[in-house]
């Protein structure tokens, strides 16, 4: 099935991940399992930080805290298969696992984008409109943009699904990436596919630039607030509030904007897979570390909880040595 197209309907694929680097199986192997573990440690991390510490419940942090819950998913849907396949001699699989595998792929990365728009405008809210921030912000509200973003990514996703099962895989099987992407799977497809790139490059308008609208319109207004301020140390305030979101945002949408609107040539192949790395494996590991190492509220929660748990071990002790 890896030779020429023929009759016959493929019913797996052959990832080759990083098969082009036999001699660093076991570092990479290493390096991948390290961050996996770091992603989905610090996340959870920050998750509990978040929902132990009431200083830390409004609205700013109840997203960060949906944002830290999609990127373990995110990364769960791709790093165990990977990581599992560096040791298998045939990296192989099969037609439903690799729909499934893209299904909840994009699904979760369609939903980070409409998150961060919704991170956009909570900041906004935030800084544009202090005194009403409590109640632009509302708890019913913050709840209705997280379940709006989640239902408009699966839906965005199951409708690329639903074109995707209608495509036609009959020739060569072999899949030069670590997951199955929308990009490869056209490439090995028998079928036309001119009606899913129309409905992709629609789809792309309607998540991506309307994502990233959303964000600059908002970024614009804070801008011209920040500027507002007369004193230096409320301007970097402000500004340090939203640095972290920029930062998340930029490393996003510019790694994405880079694997899909580049085009698709044997040269580029390596790239795209770099590049892949970056916002499937590296990005939801940084952005605990983002969102976490200039902000003053989380490094004031880490420390009260340090305390809390000081105090707690140190009585423990007491006790135990007064019941000797």
């Amino acid at each position: 099935m890896a030779g020429g197209r023929n009759s016959t309907a493929v019913m797996k694929f052959i990832l080759l991940g990083f098969s082009e680097f036999p001699k660093l199986t076991i570092v990479l192997f290493t390096i991948f399992l390290g961050i996996y573990l770091m992603t989905v440690s610090w996340n959870l991390g920050l998750i509990t930080l978040i929902r132990v510490d009431s200083h830390l419940h409004i609205p700013m942090y109840f997203f960060l805290s949906n944002l830290s819950f999609l990127d373990i998913c995110y990364v769960s849907t791709i790093a165990p298969k990977m990581l599992s396949d560096f040791f298998k001699k045939e990296k192989s699989i099969s037609f439903l696992g690799c729909t499934t595998q893209y299904f909840f792929f994009s699904s979760l990365g369609l939903t980070e984008c409409c998150l961060l728009a919704a991170m956009g405008y909570d900041r906004y809210a935030a800084i544009c409109n202090p005194l009403l921030y409590t109640a632009i912000m509302s708890p019913t509200l913050c709840v209705q943009m997280v379940a709006g973003s989640c239902t408009t990514g699966f839906l965005g996703s199951f409708i690329q699904l639903c074109a995707l099962l209608q495509l036609h895989f009959c020739g060569p099987n072999v899949i030069n990436h670590f997951f199955c992407d929308l990009p490869q799977l056209l490439i090995l497809s028998c079928s036309d596919t001119f009606f899913f790139q129309i409905m992709t490059s629609v789809l792309t308008v309607i998540f991506g630039l309307t994502s990233v609208l959303v964000i600059m319109i908002s970024y614009g207004y804070i801008v011209a607030t920040i500027l507002k301020i007369t004193s230096a140390e409320g301007r970097s305030k402000a500004f340090n509030t939203c640095a972290s979101h920029l930062t998340a945002v930029t490393l996003f949408f510019g790694s994405g904007i880079f694997v899909y609107m580049y085009p698709n040539s044997d040269d580029s192949l390596s790239q795209n897979k770099l590049a892949s790395v970056l916002y499937t494996i590296i990005i939801p590991m940084l952005n605990p570390l983002i969102y976490s190492l200039r902000n003053k509220e989380i490094k004031d929660a880490l420390n009260r909880w340090k305390k809390r748990i000081f105090s707690v071990v140190t009585n423990y002790g007491i006790y135990f040595r007064c019941t000797a």
